[in-house]
């Protein structure tokens, strides 16, 4: 079975953006990191 690039890769952006969403919030940005992670994941 073939792997699917493009879908690993916006899985390991997503999961990028989780990560920079969970900083943003230790630093208190909370109205920016909200967006983003609404930007950079979806259902």
């Amino acid at each position: 079975m073939k792997k699917n690039i493009i879908k690993t890769k916006s899985f390991q952006f997503a999961i990028e953006i989780i990560r920079l969403y969970q900083l943003m919030v230790k630093n208190k940005e909370f109205v920016l990191s909200e967006q983003l992670l609404r930007s950079g994941t979806t259902k």
